[in-house]
């Protein structure tokens, strides 16, 4: 667990965390975490423990840690919000996108009936589309488009796959 630094607060910057807390319009991690640093000021008139505020606001001591060592270090903005997490490319771009709905739109490979999303999936892959592509993934980007599946006979079955 990391070392907790002092929280001490300006009167703008308490004012600014309270009408934070009251507005209604922030993520509950935001407001959360204000109220952390609201019971952490050693200025200000509600001053609490880091034990009693992880038990008030029913959240861990070390969050409550983090938050005021983030506030000490970094500032009250870096301390209320997450960095921007960079995460993973999408696997299917517009691009991509756009060559899965004309597959299934397509006629169905020869000895198929219809298009499904496991055969939709196994063609992108076989064609150098992507790399890999599961049926879920085919499922999701398909039902965001505006086709209208199953009122002719191409396009594809859109039917969830249950685990057996």
């Amino acid at each position: 667990m990391t070392q907790s630094l002092p929280v001490r607060l300006t009167p703008e910057e308490r004012q600014s965390l309270l009408d934070l807390t009251r507005s209604g319009k922030h993520d509950s991690r935001v407001v959360t975490r204000a109220q952390i640093l609201l019971y952490a000021d050693k200025n200000g008139p509600h001053r609490k423990k880091q034990a009693e505020i992880g038990a008030l606001l029913e959240s861990s001591v070390a969050r409550v840690s983090r938050t005021c060592r983030a506030f000490s270090l970094e500032g009250m903005h870096d301390a209320l919000y997450d960095r921007p997490r960079t995460g993973a490319p999408p696997k299917i771009t517009g691009d991509i996108e756009a060559k899965m709905v004309l597959l299934a739109c397509s006629d169905p490979p020869e000895g198929y009936k219809r298009w499904t999303l496991r055969l939709i999936a196994e063609q992108m892959v076989s064609l150098g589309y992507v790399d890999s592509l599961s049926n879920v993934a085919v499922y999701k980007r398909l039902k965001k488009t505006k086709s209208n599946r199953g009122k002719s006979k191409a396009g594809a079955l859109l039917v969830p796959v249950r685990a057996s």
